[in-house]
């Protein structure tokens, strides 16, 4: 049942252009590699992503507990997992396009010092590149409605499992009640999906898109890669941009974000990818946004 929910969610086609925001030392890194750096879901913004489904499935199981649920048990074992999961489960890494490459909100992360860029794909070229590399992409879901219905969906599944799988349950807790760990890491991989595409209705402007990789078991077996966050360590792997092996990244837009120096900012710009082969078929656009330093 749950992987016929996560089919669904990833059965969307972006059609319009995709954006990708970065900061001129991530242009630097992604024309020099052919590749964007996915990370870890658990490490996107400081770690709320899996919070906000773990949070909805609070809700949703207490919900179920107070109404007078057959099994409380079974769904306060299921919480318990996943608060212990997020941090300690299965990787699955990510990066973020949005289909407006203009957005205020967006410039003010990563243009703070006049120093942004928004790289703009044909979705169709993103799409080539996931299915090399076995990624998927998915469209965020802010709305509640869905959201609830969504983990309302989850919740159904374990307990549709458990049910099925209960006479095979051997290993029992202090109580003598029945421990459900590996029910629960049937539906990992694709709960990880899920919660990977489910984002803050506040953050509903971005529009944003997501590529997401194959689900990791052993990170020593993946090619995991470390960079400096915020406060940590952020766990990476690199999802390579060029289709046509050692090729040029195929960029078909570039919107210059907020700067003192528009021209000569653009002039650098056009230089260094040309050098690198890349010529944008819409060209390199300035934002229009007026540019306040701090």
């Amino acid at each position: 049942m749950i992987h016929n929910i996560t089919s669904k969610l990833y059965a969307d086609v972006p059609q319009e252009r995709l954006y990708h925001y970065t900061s001129f030392s991530g242009l630097l890194g992604i024309v020099k590699s052919r590749s964007l750096w996915t990370s870890d879901i658990r490490y996107m913004n400081d770690s709320a992503e899996l919070k906000h489904t773990a949070d909805l499935l609070k809700t949703e199981v207490s919900r179920r507990i107070t109404a007078g649920h057959a099994m409380p048990d079974l769904l306060n074992q299921f919480l318990d997992w996943v608060t212990h999961r997020i941090t300690n489960g299965h990787m699955l890494f990510a990066a973020s396009f949005r289909s407006n490459g203009n957005l205020l909100s967006q410039w003010r992360g990563y243009s703070r010092h006049g120093k942004g860029v928004s790289l703009g794909f044909n979705p169709e070229y993103i799409m080539r590149c996931a299915d090399q590399q076995a990624f998927q992409i998915g469209k965020c879901i802010y709305s509640c409605e869905q959201q609830e219905l969504l983990i309302c969906q989850v919740v159904d599944a374990v307990e549709e499992l458990a049910e099925e799988h209960d006479g095979r349950l051997t290993e029992r807790d202090s109580g003598g009640n029945h421990v459900y760990n590996q029910i629960f890491e049937m539906i990992e991989s694709d709960l990880l999906r899920i919660a990977a595409i489910l984002k803050h209705p506040s953050f509903r402007e971005e529009e944003e898109w997501r590529i997401v990789s194959p689900v990791i078991t052993n990170y020593h077996q993946a090619a995991v890669q470390f960079r400096e966050g915020v406060s940590m360590l952020v766990p990476y792997i690199e999802f390579r941009l060029s289709s046509m092996g050692n090729g040029p990244i195929d960029l078909e837009h570039l919107f210059l974000g907020p700067t003192p120096n528009i021209g000569i900012s653009m002039n650098s710009l056009t230089m260094f990818l040309s050098q690198n082969g890349i010529q944008p078929q819409k060209g390199i656009s300035y934002c229009q946004i007026p540019f306040r330093g701090k």
